[in-house]
C-alpha cells in the first residue's frame, strides 16, 4: 500500500510540474467555460484598471528550419487532424527539412506560421501538410535545386526548379529535362539569360521520357525558333 501511495504522490507531482511549465498566466485560470465553444478565454483581463495586465498571448518561438513532427503519423484519438491548423512563430528564416516536416523544403521566413493539412494523406499523416504565413503572401525562391512551392494541385504540391539551355536558332525543339519524379508538366517561363526579357510562358508540347530536346515551342498551328543563345527556365510541374 505504502508503495502504492508513493507511486501516486510521485505521478501526480510529475503531472502538475508538466502543467506549470506549458501553461502560465498572469491572473487566475478559472474553469468557468466548460459548455462554451471557445476552450480558454482571456479577454477579461484586459478591461482591468491596470494598462499592463492581460493584454498579449506569447506564442511558441519555433524553427522551422529543424523543425520536424514528433509525431509525424497521429491517430482517430489523438490530433486526428494531423496538426491542421497548427499555429507558430517561426525566428529562423531559411528552408524547412526535406521530411518530417510536411512536404518539405519549403522557404520561410520569420513571422507567424500555420500547418495547412485540410486532407491528410495518408489518413492522420502530416506529409501533405504545409507551412503557410498568417496574413502574408507565401514566397517561393526559384533555384537549380528542386524546391514545393506553397501551391497546391488536388492537394499535391507543385514543385519547381530553374535551369539553362542553349538554342542553335535553326530547330524548334530546346532541351528542359525533367525532374526526377515528375509526372506532369504545369507551367514553364523562358526568358534571355541575364535579363528579364521573357519570351515565352507556354510550350506546345513536352515529352518527360525524353532526355534532351523534348520541349517543343510555339503553338499547333505556329513553331516558333528561338534565336541562337543562352537562356534561363523555371518549370513547374507535380510529382
Amino acid at each position: 500500500m505504502k508503495i502504492y501511495l508513493k507511486s501516486v504522490l510521485l505521478a501526480l507531482v510529475a503531472a502538475s510540474s508538466t502543467t506549470f511549465a506549458q501553461v502560465r498566466s498572469n491572473g487566475t485560470v478559472s474553469a468557468t467555460i466548460a459548455t462554451q465553444s471557445a476552450f480558454l478565454d482571456a479577454s477579461a483581463n484586459g478591461f482591468t484598471t491596470s494598462a499592463n495586465n492581460g493584454k498579449g498571448i506569447a506564442f511558441p518561438r519555433t524553427n522551422l528550419t529543424t523543425f520536424t513532427f514528433a509525431t509525424p503519423v497521429t491517430s482517430a484519438l489523438n490530433f486526428p487532424t494531423a496538426y491542421d491548423g497548427m499555429i507558430v512563430y517561426n525566428s529562423v528564416a531559411g528552408t524547412t527539412p526535406a521530411t518530417g516536416s510536411g512536404i518539405g523544403n519549403q522557404t520561410v521566413a520569420v513571422g507567424f506560421y500555420y500547418f495547412s493539412n485540410p486532407t491528410p494523406t495518408p489518413a492522420f499523416s502530416s506529409a501533405s501538410g504545409q507551412w503557410l504565413p498568417i496574413g502574408g503572401s507565401p514566397k517561393t525562391n526559384f533555384t537549380s535545386t528542386e524546391v514545393a512551392t506553397n501551391n497546391l494541385v488536388n492537394n499535391a504540391p507543385i514543385y519547381a526548379m530553374k535551369g539553362q539551355f542553349t538554342a542553335n536558332g535553326t530547330s524548334t525543339a530546346v532541351n528542359v529535362p525533367a525532374p526526377t519524379g515528375m509526372t506532369a508538366l504545369y507551367g514553364i517561363t523562358i526568358y534571355k539569360a541575364g535579363t528579364n526579357t521573357v519570351y515565352d510562358r507556354s510550350l506546345y508540347s513536352y515529352t518527360i521520357a525524353t532526355s534532351a530536346g523534348n520541349a517543343i515551342t510555339g503553338s499547333p498551328s505556329m513553331s516558333v525558333v528561338y534565336p541562337s543563345g543562352t537562356y534561363d527556365y523555371v518549370i513547374e510541374y507535380l510529382k
